[in-house]
């Protein structure tokens, strides 16, 4: 055996290292930029201009409704919620995709060891009989190693572990957007089941003012001051509104049902919430801030970016098809007929393999992949433009919305005020038997309808508000979102973006 042989994989091993490093084929990401105005449209004006601003930490936005109710019930679904966990599920299988991609940079190793009983013709092509020494029956002993390395020459594997990263971190804002949309919509729902708690109240005190009326009209019928019409036209207004009750009291009770799946639990683990009461949350303006940092919070944006940083690493991956590949393979071992020599120095075998690979002729097909990445970088760089088109218009309409909201309540509670003293005067001039019963019951009436109305707009406005800071890309966490895309074990916080981009920016000219 010649020792110096070996050496040779010295030179080869720091020639494809030397390759390795070379040039990187494909366009350069480039973070694309949204052409848009600074500030929003829609101006903070009307009657809610005059109410005082309240600030929101985006991070726990739901904090801003002072209720410790929504507060338990929102950090609950976070760690519960189905929906949550399947998405940090997928971060998981992002993440391991992402590491299997980066380990094609590194060498590939295997052992292995065997025992073989064989034994040869005397009358094939080995003439066994005739060589002296050399039995027909053997037994082979062998133990050894292979070693395989690809040099990435023209950034071909650099790009696919740009392409993984980037898919990782859209998966870490596909999870941002899932546990983002569960707090929402568990704060939709408790504050619609809150609402239809109001309005049954609003409807509980009409029945009351109604069974009054109808006591009052019974007396007056009793003393013949008035005829039984008004007796029945009291009856059928009380029985009128007390049909109302059951129905609202089903969808207070099917509200309370959804958020026990919108935690990860039975439907029946928030029924006990349909015994409970709260006030209505104040509500009022506040600074959303400007259109940029809008664009830097949504999930679905920075998902369609990332998407796009992908897909443009994906054409350098494809164009270095069109370049050679280099590889090396290697295997050095024992092998011995007696087990006693096997590991001596006249039992060692070994082997190099270099090898270079080029799809010369291929009917350009490599040109055509090539073709089929820059189509869908293209496709991804339409599909962020229109997300971003979408998300300012649903900032704006949903601020408009809000703003709406704010001065509707302060109407609302206008009216309301003057539907109770409207009512109070139609009380006294009934009891005076100077008005009958009929304007008594329309003020009544009326009295009612505002309560309602005043608890629907307050309800709506609320969820508008969870609507509101939705589009405005809140419920975000910095630390969150990078210990997502180093990888860090836990995934189920509440979750939020990097201002800054792992893996380079946006894509370049073709």
């Amino acid at each position: 055996m010649n020792p110096t042989r070996p050496s040779i994989l010295v030179p080869l091993a720091l020639l494809g290292a030397t390759l390795s490093t070379g040039c990187t084929v494909g366009p350069e990401y480039v973070t694309p930029k949204a052409e848009t105005e600074t500030a929003f449209a829609t101006p903070i004006s009307g009657t809610a201009s005059a109410t005082t601003g309240f600030g929101i930490d985006l991070e726990r936005w739901w904090l801003v409704f002072d209720d410790p109710t929504l507060d338990r019930l929102v950090e609950t679904a976070l760690e519960g919620n189905l929906d949550v966990r399947l998405a940090a599920e997928r971060v998981t299988e992002a993440r391991a995709m992402r590491d299997w991609t980066a380990g094609r940079r590194r060498p590939v190793a295997s052992a292995d060891a065997s025992l073989t009983e064989r034994r040869q013709s005397e009358v094939g092509p080995l003439p066994i009989d005739r060589i002296p020494g050399l039995d027909r029956d053997q037994t082979i002993w062998e133990a050894g190693f292979d070693v395989s390395w690809e040099a990435d020459l023209f950034g071909g594997t650099r790009r696919a572990v740009e392409a993984s990263q980037a898919r990782l971190e859209a998966s870490a804002e596909e999870l941002r957007g899932a546990a983002f949309s569960v707090a929402a919509e568990v704060a939709r729902t408790y504050l619609e089941m809150r609402g239809e708690q109001r309005r049954q109240e609003a409807i509980e005190d009409a029945v009351d003012a109604a069974r009054r009326s109808l006591e009052l009209a019974e007396r007056r019928y009793d003393a013949g001051e008035t005829p039984r019409s008004e007796v029945a036209g009291a009856t059928a207004e009380l029985a009128a509104l007390e049909a109302r009750l059951p129905t609202i009291r089903a969808a207070v009770r099917s509200s309370a049902l959804a958020l026990g799946i919108l935690l990860g639990a039975p439907p029946e683990t928030e029924l006990a919430l349909v015994e409970t009461r709260t006030e209505p949350p104040e509500l009022a303006p506040f600074p959303v801030g400007e259109r940029a940092e809008l664009l830097a919070r949504r999930p679905d944006v920075r998902i369609a970016e990332r998407r796009l940083a992908a897909a443009t690493a994906e054409i350098g991956v494809a164009t270095a098809a069109l370049y050679p590949r280099l590889s090396i393979g290697a295997r050095g071992g024992f092998q011995a007929l007696d087990p006693s020599d096997l590991l001596s120095s006249e039992a060692v075998t070994w082997s190099v393999v270099p090898r270079i690979s080029w799809r010369v002729f291929d009917g350009g097909r490599v040109r055509a992949e090539i073709r089929i990445a820059e189509a869908r970088a293209r496709a991804e760089a339409l599909a962020w433009e229109k997300t971003v088109l979408g998300a300012l218009t649903e900032a704006e309409r949903a601020l408009t919305r809000y703003l709406g909201d704010l001065d509707a309540i302060e109407l609302q509670g206008r009216a309301l005020a003057a539907a109770h003293e409207s009512r109070n005067l139609a009380s006294l001039r009934y009891e005076a038997g100077e008005a009958p019963l009929l304007e008594l019951l329309d003020a009544e009436r009326a009295t009612s309808a505002a309560e309602e109305a005043l608890a629907a707009t307050r309800t709506g406005a609320a969820v508008d508000l969870v609507s509101l800071v939705k589009v405005l890309g809140g419920g975000w966490s910095r630390e969150a979102q990078e210990g997502i895309s180093a990888g860090a074990p836990e995934a189920t916080a509440v979750l939020a973006p990097e201002t800054e981009s792992k893996t380079g920016e946006l894509r370049a000219a073709n």
